[in-house]
Protein backbone atom coordinates (compact mmCIF):
# COMPACT_ATOMS: atom_id res chain seq x y z
CA UNK A 1 0.00 0.00 0.00
CA UNK A 2 2.83 2.35 0.89
CA UNK A 3 4.54 1.69 -2.46
CA UNK A 4 1.34 2.52 -4.34
CA UNK A 5 1.01 5.82 -2.46
CA UNK A 6 4.62 6.74 -3.28
CA UNK A 7 4.11 5.94 -6.96
CA UNK A 8 0.88 7.97 -7.00
CA UNK A 9 2.68 10.96 -5.48
CA UNK A 10 5.51 10.69 -8.05
CA UNK A 11 3.03 10.46 -10.91
CA UNK A 12 1.12 13.48 -9.63
CA UNK A 13 4.32 15.49 -9.32
CA UNK A 14 5.35 14.70 -12.90
CA UNK A 15 1.90 15.66 -14.17
CA UNK A 16 2.01 18.93 -12.23
CA UNK A 17 5.45 19.85 -13.56
CA UNK A 18 4.48 18.98 -17.13
CA UNK A 19 1.31 21.06 -16.88
CA UNK A 20 3.28 24.03 -15.56
CA UNK A 21 5.64 23.77 -18.55
CA UNK A 22 2.73 23.68 -20.97
CA UNK A 23 1.07 26.67 -19.32
CA UNK A 24 4.34 28.59 -19.51
CA UNK A 25 4.64 27.62 -23.17
CA UNK A 26 1.22 29.07 -23.97
CA UNK A 27 1.99 32.22 -22.00
CA UNK A 28 5.26 32.80 -23.84
CA UNK A 29 3.62 32.24 -27.22
CA UNK A 30 5.92 29.31 -28.01
CA UNK A 31 2.97 27.07 -28.84
CA UNK A 32 1.10 29.73 -30.80
CA UNK A 33 -0.45 28.08 -33.83
CA UNK A 34 0.39 24.61 -32.48
CA UNK A 35 3.62 23.84 -34.38
CA UNK A 36 4.45 27.38 -35.41
CA UNK A 37 7.63 28.55 -33.73
CA UNK A 38 7.69 32.12 -35.01
CA UNK A 39 5.08 34.21 -33.23
CA UNK A 40 3.26 36.84 -35.26
CA UNK A 41 3.19 40.36 -33.90
CA UNK A 42 2.48 43.73 -35.38
CA UNK A 43 2.55 44.51 -39.08
CA UNK A 44 5.76 44.59 -41.05
CA UNK A 45 4.59 47.62 -43.04
CA UNK A 46 5.10 49.78 -39.98
CA UNK A 47 8.51 48.25 -39.44
CA UNK A 48 9.58 48.66 -43.06
CA UNK A 49 8.42 52.27 -43.22
CA UNK A 50 9.22 53.10 -39.61
CA UNK A 51 12.05 52.66 -37.16
CA UNK A 52 14.44 49.74 -37.40
CA UNK A 53 14.35 46.90 -34.87
CA UNK A 54 17.58 48.08 -33.25
CA UNK A 55 16.08 51.49 -32.56
CA UNK A 56 13.08 49.88 -30.86
CA UNK A 57 15.38 47.85 -28.63
CA UNK A 58 17.51 50.85 -27.71
CA UNK A 59 14.40 52.74 -26.62
CA UNK A 60 12.96 49.97 -24.53
CA UNK A 61 10.91 48.27 -27.27
CA UNK A 62 10.53 44.56 -27.86
CA UNK A 63 13.84 42.67 -28.27
CA UNK A 64 14.40 40.32 -31.21
CA UNK A 65 12.39 37.09 -31.13
CA UNK A 66 13.89 33.65 -31.58
CA UNK A 67 14.04 33.04 -35.32
CA UNK A 68 15.01 29.41 -34.70
CA UNK A 69 14.81 26.89 -31.90
CA UNK A 70 17.22 24.03 -31.24
CA UNK A 71 16.22 21.08 -33.40
CA UNK A 72 17.61 18.63 -30.81
CA UNK A 73 17.73 18.75 -27.02
CA UNK A 74 19.43 16.12 -24.85
CA UNK A 75 19.28 15.82 -21.07
CA UNK A 76 21.94 13.69 -19.37
CA UNK A 77 21.25 12.50 -15.81
CA UNK A 78 23.66 11.72 -12.96
CA UNK A 79 24.04 8.12 -14.16
CA UNK A 80 25.13 9.27 -17.61
CA UNK A 81 21.87 8.11 -19.20
CA UNK A 82 20.15 10.34 -21.72
CA UNK A 83 16.74 11.62 -22.70
CA UNK A 84 16.91 12.94 -26.26
CA UNK A 85 14.16 14.58 -28.28
CA UNK A 86 14.14 15.65 -31.93
CA UNK A 87 11.16 14.13 -33.78
CA UNK A 88 8.41 14.85 -31.24
CA UNK A 89 7.94 18.60 -31.72
CA UNK A 90 5.48 19.07 -28.83
CA UNK A 91 7.85 17.31 -26.43
CA UNK A 92 10.87 19.26 -27.69
CA UNK A 93 9.12 22.61 -27.30
CA UNK A 94 7.99 21.69 -23.77
CA UNK A 95 11.58 20.74 -22.86
CA UNK A 96 12.84 23.99 -24.37
CA UNK A 97 10.43 26.05 -22.28
CA UNK A 98 11.89 24.37 -19.20
CA UNK A 99 15.56 24.58 -20.22
CA UNK A 100 16.00 27.78 -22.28
CA UNK A 101 16.64 29.78 -19.10
CA UNK A 102 19.57 27.45 -18.38
CA UNK A 103 21.12 28.31 -21.74
CA UNK A 104 20.43 32.02 -21.25
CA UNK A 105 21.93 32.04 -17.75
CA UNK A 106 24.97 30.07 -18.86
CA UNK A 107 25.76 32.40 -21.75
CA UNK A 108 25.07 35.58 -19.80
CA UNK A 109 27.27 34.63 -16.85
CA UNK A 110 30.11 32.92 -18.72
CA UNK A 111 33.66 33.77 -17.68
CA UNK A 112 36.70 33.93 -19.95
CA UNK A 113 36.41 30.89 -22.29
CA UNK A 114 39.39 28.64 -22.83
CA UNK A 115 40.20 26.27 -25.66
CA UNK A 116 39.83 22.59 -24.84
CA UNK A 117 40.48 19.46 -26.87
CA UNK A 118 37.88 17.11 -28.31
CA UNK A 119 38.44 14.52 -25.58
CA UNK A 120 37.52 17.08 -22.92
CA UNK A 121 34.40 18.01 -24.92
CA UNK A 122 33.32 14.38 -25.17
CA UNK A 123 34.04 13.72 -21.52
CA UNK A 124 31.88 16.73 -20.62
CA UNK A 125 28.95 15.33 -22.63
CA UNK A 126 28.79 12.36 -20.24
CA UNK A 127 28.23 14.65 -17.24
CA UNK A 128 24.77 15.75 -15.99
CA UNK A 129 23.57 18.64 -18.10
CA UNK A 130 21.61 19.89 -21.11
CA UNK A 131 22.74 19.81 -24.75
CA UNK A 132 21.25 22.00 -27.50
CA UNK A 133 21.79 21.59 -31.24
CA UNK A 134 20.60 24.03 -33.91
CA UNK A 135 20.02 22.99 -37.51
CA UNK A 136 22.67 25.45 -38.70
CA UNK A 137 25.31 27.53 -36.88
CA UNK A 138 24.10 30.67 -35.11
CA UNK A 139 26.32 33.61 -34.26
CA UNK A 140 26.58 34.25 -30.53
CA UNK A 141 25.83 37.92 -31.17
CA UNK A 142 22.49 36.81 -32.66
CA UNK A 143 21.77 34.12 -30.06
CA UNK A 144 22.23 36.46 -27.10
CA UNK A 145 19.55 38.77 -28.57
CA UNK A 146 17.12 35.87 -28.94
CA UNK A 147 17.69 34.75 -25.34
CA UNK A 148 17.54 38.25 -23.86
CA UNK A 149 20.99 38.06 -22.35
CA UNK A 150 24.24 39.95 -22.82
CA UNK A 151 27.37 38.04 -23.71
CA UNK A 152 30.71 38.98 -22.19
CA UNK A 153 33.09 40.52 -24.70
CA UNK A 154 35.55 37.69 -24.08
CA UNK A 155 33.34 35.17 -25.92
CA UNK A 156 33.65 37.00 -29.22
CA UNK A 157 31.41 36.78 -32.25
CA UNK A 158 31.75 33.05 -32.88
CA UNK A 159 29.21 30.80 -34.60
CA UNK A 160 27.98 27.75 -32.75
CA UNK A 161 25.67 24.91 -33.58
CA UNK A 162 26.17 22.72 -30.52
CA UNK A 163 26.32 23.90 -26.92
CA UNK A 164 26.28 21.94 -23.65
CA UNK A 165 25.78 23.14 -20.08
CA UNK A 166 27.27 20.75 -17.51
CA UNK A 167 25.86 21.06 -14.00
CA UNK A 168 28.14 21.34 -10.97
CA UNK A 169 27.52 21.55 -7.25
CA UNK A 170 29.12 24.98 -6.92
CA UNK A 171 29.75 26.16 -10.44
CA UNK A 172 28.53 24.90 -13.78
CA UNK A 173 30.39 25.02 -17.07
CA UNK A 174 29.33 25.80 -20.62
CA UNK A 175 30.91 23.96 -23.54
CA UNK A 176 30.54 24.85 -27.20
CA UNK A 177 32.15 24.29 -30.59
CA UNK A 178 33.09 27.17 -32.86
CA UNK A 179 31.63 26.06 -36.19
CA UNK A 180 33.96 28.28 -38.20
CA UNK A 181 37.22 26.72 -37.03
CA UNK A 182 35.92 23.59 -35.24
CA UNK A 183 37.67 24.53 -32.01
CA UNK A 184 36.08 23.62 -28.68
CA UNK A 185 35.69 26.05 -25.79
CA UNK A 186 34.70 25.89 -22.14
CA UNK A 187 33.91 28.54 -19.54
CA UNK A 188 32.59 28.68 -15.99
CA UNK A 189 29.04 29.96 -15.55
CA UNK A 190 26.56 30.61 -12.75
CA UNK A 191 25.40 27.47 -10.99
CA UNK A 192 22.36 25.65 -12.36
CA UNK A 193 22.26 22.90 -9.75
CA UNK A 194 18.64 23.69 -8.89
CA UNK A 195 17.65 23.25 -12.53
CA UNK A 196 19.33 19.86 -12.57
CA UNK A 197 16.90 18.66 -9.90
CA UNK A 198 13.93 19.81 -11.97
CA UNK A 199 15.07 17.82 -15.01
CA UNK A 200 14.85 14.49 -13.21
CA UNK A 201 11.31 14.10 -14.55
CA UNK A 202 12.75 13.15 -17.94
CA UNK A 203 13.40 9.43 -18.05
CA UNK A 204 16.20 8.03 -20.26
CA UNK A 205 14.99 6.87 -23.70
CA UNK A 206 18.10 5.21 -25.11
CA UNK A 207 19.52 8.26 -26.89
CA UNK A 208 23.25 8.13 -27.66
CA UNK A 209 25.78 10.25 -29.48
CA UNK A 210 27.27 8.55 -32.52
CA UNK A 211 30.76 8.34 -31.03
CA UNK A 212 29.35 6.19 -28.22
CA UNK A 213 27.77 3.57 -30.51
CA UNK A 214 30.86 1.76 -31.72
CA UNK A 215 29.78 2.18 -35.36
CA UNK A 216 32.89 2.28 -37.56
CA UNK A 217 31.86 5.42 -39.47
CA UNK A 218 30.84 7.33 -36.32
CA UNK A 219 33.99 9.47 -36.32
CA UNK A 220 32.76 11.09 -39.55
CA UNK A 221 29.73 12.42 -37.64
CA UNK A 222 30.47 11.85 -33.94
CA UNK A 223 27.72 14.07 -32.52
CA UNK A 224 24.71 12.84 -34.45
CA UNK A 225 22.10 11.86 -31.88
CA UNK A 226 21.10 8.23 -32.34
CA UNK A 227 17.66 7.19 -31.09
CA UNK A 228 15.78 3.85 -31.22
CA UNK A 229 12.96 3.36 -33.71
CA UNK A 230 12.50 3.12 -37.46
CA UNK A 231 8.98 4.52 -38.12
CA UNK A 232 8.71 8.16 -39.19
CA UNK A 233 5.62 10.23 -39.89
CA UNK A 234 4.34 11.09 -43.35
CA UNK A 235 3.05 14.58 -44.23
CA UNK A 236 0.27 15.87 -46.45
CA UNK A 237 1.00 19.09 -48.35
CA UNK A 238 -1.26 21.53 -50.18
CA UNK A 239 -1.19 25.04 -51.64
CA UNK A 240 -2.22 27.92 -49.40
CA UNK A 241 -4.82 30.24 -50.93
CA UNK A 242 -5.17 31.55 -54.46
CA UNK A 243 -2.57 33.64 -56.25
CA UNK A 244 -4.74 36.76 -55.83
CA UNK A 245 -5.08 36.20 -52.07
CA UNK A 246 -1.35 35.72 -51.64
CA UNK A 247 -0.53 38.83 -53.66
CA UNK A 248 -2.98 40.90 -51.60
CA UNK A 249 -1.40 39.61 -48.38
CA UNK A 250 2.18 40.39 -49.34
CA UNK A 251 1.38 43.83 -50.81
CA UNK A 252 -0.57 44.76 -47.69
CA UNK A 253 2.25 43.55 -45.49
CA UNK A 254 4.73 45.69 -47.43
CA UNK A 255 2.48 48.76 -47.26
CA UNK A 256 1.41 48.85 -50.94
CA UNK A 257 -2.27 47.98 -50.50
CA UNK A 258 -3.48 51.49 -51.44
CA UNK A 259 -1.17 51.94 -54.41
CA UNK A 260 -2.20 51.54 -58.05
CA UNK A 261 -0.73 48.79 -60.18
CA UNK A 262 -1.17 47.03 -63.50
CA UNK A 263 -1.90 43.31 -63.77
CA UNK A 264 -1.00 40.70 -66.37
CA UNK A 265 -0.38 36.96 -66.64
CA UNK A 266 2.83 35.34 -67.84
CA UNK A 267 3.87 31.66 -67.89
CA UNK A 268 0.98 30.72 -65.62
CA UNK A 269 1.85 33.37 -63.04
CA UNK A 270 -0.22 36.32 -61.82
CA UNK A 271 1.92 39.51 -62.02
CA UNK A 272 1.34 42.98 -60.60
CA UNK A 273 3.54 45.99 -61.33
CA UNK A 274 3.48 49.19 -59.29
CA UNK A 275 5.58 52.34 -59.19
CA UNK A 276 8.06 50.92 -56.69
CA UNK A 277 7.52 47.18 -56.94
CA UNK A 278 6.88 44.12 -59.05
CA UNK A 279 5.30 40.98 -57.60
CA UNK A 280 4.27 37.62 -59.02
CA UNK A 281 2.56 34.48 -57.67
CA UNK A 282 2.22 31.11 -59.35
CA UNK A 283 -0.20 28.24 -58.85
CA UNK A 284 2.24 26.46 -56.52
CA UNK A 285 2.12 29.22 -53.90
CA UNK A 286 5.48 30.79 -54.77
CA UNK A 287 5.50 34.58 -54.43
CA UNK A 288 8.37 36.83 -55.50
CA UNK A 289 8.32 40.52 -54.54
CA UNK A 290 10.96 42.90 -55.93
CA UNK A 291 11.56 46.55 -55.21
CA UNK A 292 12.13 48.42 -58.46
CA UNK A 293 13.55 51.33 -56.47
CA UNK A 294 15.74 50.08 -53.63
CA UNK A 295 16.45 53.50 -52.16
CA UNK A 296 14.92 53.71 -48.67
CA UNK A 297 11.24 54.49 -48.53
CA UNK A 298 10.13 57.53 -46.54
CA UNK A 299 11.47 57.17 -42.98
CA UNK A 300 12.73 53.64 -43.71
CA UNK A 301 16.06 52.93 -42.04
CA UNK A 302 18.88 50.69 -43.12
CA UNK A 303 19.68 47.65 -40.98
CA UNK A 304 23.45 47.18 -41.04
CA UNK A 305 23.94 44.32 -38.55
CA UNK A 306 23.30 40.61 -39.04
CA UNK A 307 20.97 40.40 -36.06
CA UNK A 308 18.86 43.33 -37.35
CA UNK A 309 18.54 41.80 -40.81
CA UNK A 310 17.55 38.43 -39.35
CA UNK A 311 14.97 40.07 -37.10
CA UNK A 312 13.43 42.08 -39.92
CA UNK A 313 13.34 39.00 -42.15
CA UNK A 314 11.81 36.99 -39.30
CA UNK A 315 8.96 39.50 -38.97
CA UNK A 316 8.30 39.31 -42.71
CA UNK A 317 8.11 35.51 -42.66
CA UNK A 318 5.94 35.63 -39.52
CA UNK A 319 3.50 38.06 -41.13
CA UNK A 320 3.25 36.00 -44.33
CA UNK A 321 3.94 32.25 -44.43
CA UNK A 322 3.97 32.12 -40.63
CA UNK A 323 0.53 33.67 -40.32
CA UNK A 324 -1.35 31.07 -42.36
CA UNK A 325 -1.50 28.30 -39.71
CA UNK A 326 0.37 26.10 -42.15
CA UNK A 327 1.17 23.41 -39.57
CA UNK A 328 4.97 23.64 -39.88
CA UNK A 329 7.70 25.44 -37.99
CA UNK A 330 9.59 28.18 -39.84
CA UNK A 331 13.23 28.42 -38.78
CA UNK A 332 15.99 30.81 -39.77
CA UNK A 333 18.79 28.83 -41.39
CA UNK A 334 21.56 31.06 -42.65
CA UNK A 335 22.73 34.35 -44.11
CA UNK A 336 24.05 34.25 -47.67
CA UNK A 337 26.44 37.01 -48.69
CA UNK A 338 26.21 37.99 -52.36
CA UNK A 339 28.11 40.51 -54.50
CA UNK A 340 28.58 44.01 -53.20
CA UNK A 341 26.38 44.77 -50.19
CA UNK A 342 23.85 42.00 -50.90
CA UNK A 343 22.83 39.72 -48.00
CA UNK A 344 19.99 37.16 -48.00
CA UNK A 345 18.33 35.64 -44.93
CA UNK A 346 17.05 32.12 -45.62
CA UNK A 347 14.30 30.28 -43.72
CA UNK A 348 13.14 26.68 -43.95
CA UNK A 349 10.00 24.69 -43.12
CA UNK A 350 10.36 21.99 -40.44
CA UNK A 351 7.88 19.37 -39.31
CA UNK A 352 8.09 16.17 -37.24
CA UNK A 353 11.77 16.92 -36.67
CA UNK A 354 12.54 16.88 -40.40
CA UNK A 355 13.37 19.57 -42.94
CA UNK A 356 10.92 20.11 -45.81
CA UNK A 357 12.90 20.71 -49.00
CA UNK A 358 10.77 22.80 -51.36
CA UNK A 359 11.14 22.42 -55.11
CA UNK A 360 14.68 23.03 -56.41
CA UNK A 361 15.61 25.92 -54.12
CA UNK A 362 14.75 24.13 -50.90
CA UNK A 363 13.92 27.12 -48.73
CA UNK A 364 10.57 28.46 -47.49
CA UNK A 365 11.58 32.14 -47.56
CA UNK A 366 14.44 34.31 -48.76
CA UNK A 367 14.66 37.99 -47.81
CA UNK A 368 17.41 39.90 -49.61
CA UNK A 369 18.95 43.18 -48.46
CA UNK A 370 21.12 45.54 -50.48
CA UNK A 371 23.08 47.98 -48.34
CA UNK A 372 20.72 47.17 -45.47
CA UNK A 373 17.50 47.86 -47.40
CA UNK A 374 15.03 45.12 -48.42
CA UNK A 375 15.28 44.60 -52.18
CA UNK A 376 13.59 41.24 -52.77
CA UNK A 377 11.38 38.73 -50.94
CA UNK A 378 10.72 35.15 -52.05
CA UNK A 379 8.06 33.16 -50.19
CA UNK A 380 6.59 29.69 -50.67
CA UNK A 381 3.11 29.36 -49.21
CA UNK A 382 2.36 25.70 -48.38
CA UNK A 383 0.15 23.99 -45.80
CA UNK A 384 1.27 20.81 -44.05
CA UNK A 385 -0.51 18.25 -41.87
CA UNK A 386 0.51 14.94 -40.35
CA UNK A 387 -1.24 12.19 -42.30
CA UNK A 388 -1.26 9.63 -39.48
CA UNK A 389 0.68 7.24 -41.71
CA UNK A 390 4.28 6.16 -41.21
CA UNK A 391 7.22 5.15 -43.39
CA UNK A 392 9.77 2.65 -42.14
CA UNK A 393 13.36 3.80 -42.64
CA UNK A 394 16.71 2.35 -41.72
CA UNK A 395 17.19 2.67 -37.94
CA UNK A 396 19.49 5.59 -37.21
CA UNK A 397 22.34 3.33 -36.11
CA UNK A 398 22.35 1.62 -39.52
CA UNK A 399 21.78 4.90 -41.34
CA UNK A 400 24.92 6.23 -39.65
CA UNK A 401 26.91 3.28 -40.96
CA UNK A 402 25.47 3.62 -44.46
CA UNK A 403 25.75 7.41 -44.75
CA UNK A 404 29.35 7.65 -43.66
CA UNK A 405 28.62 11.16 -42.40
CA UNK A 406 26.03 13.35 -40.73
CA UNK A 407 22.47 12.83 -41.93
CA UNK A 408 19.08 14.38 -41.19
CA UNK A 409 15.41 13.56 -41.76
CA UNK A 410 14.04 15.27 -44.86
CA UNK A 411 10.78 15.57 -46.80
CA UNK A 412 10.92 16.52 -50.50
CA UNK A 413 8.02 18.75 -51.59
CA UNK A 414 7.77 19.20 -55.35
CA UNK A 415 4.09 20.12 -55.34
CA UNK A 416 2.73 16.65 -54.63
CA UNK A 417 0.28 15.90 -51.84
CA UNK A 418 2.06 13.04 -50.08
CA UNK A 419 5.47 13.72 -48.52
CA UNK A 420 7.45 10.71 -47.32
CA UNK A 421 10.46 10.96 -45.00
CA UNK A 422 13.95 9.99 -46.11
CA UNK A 423 17.49 10.19 -44.74
CA UNK A 424 19.75 12.68 -46.55
CA UNK A 425 23.33 13.73 -45.94
CA UNK A 426 23.61 16.97 -43.98
CA UNK A 427 24.93 19.85 -46.06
Amino acid sequence: MRIKIIEWVKTSLIALLTMSALILGWQTGLFSGFFRAIPVFGGVAELVRGAAASVAVEHGGAPPKEAALPLIIVITNEEGERYGVKYDVHARNAVYVRTSSILSEALGSASMPMIINQDEWRDALSRPGVYFEYITPVKLSVLDGWLGTRLPDTMGDVSLRRVFIAFGEDRSRIYYQDSDNELYFSAETASSAGKAQELRIYNPNGAQFAFETGVSTAENAPYVLIQPGSDYQEIRAASTGSAEELLDMVLSMMGHSNETYTTYYRDGAHVRVGIQFQIRADAFGRVIYRRTDISPLSSEERVPSDSEMIERARIITADTIGSTENGAEVFFETLEYGPGESVSALFGYYMAGGRIHLYEEGYAARVTFIEGVISEIELVFRTFTLSGEFTKLLPERFALAAAGGEFILCYSDTGTERLQPAWILYN
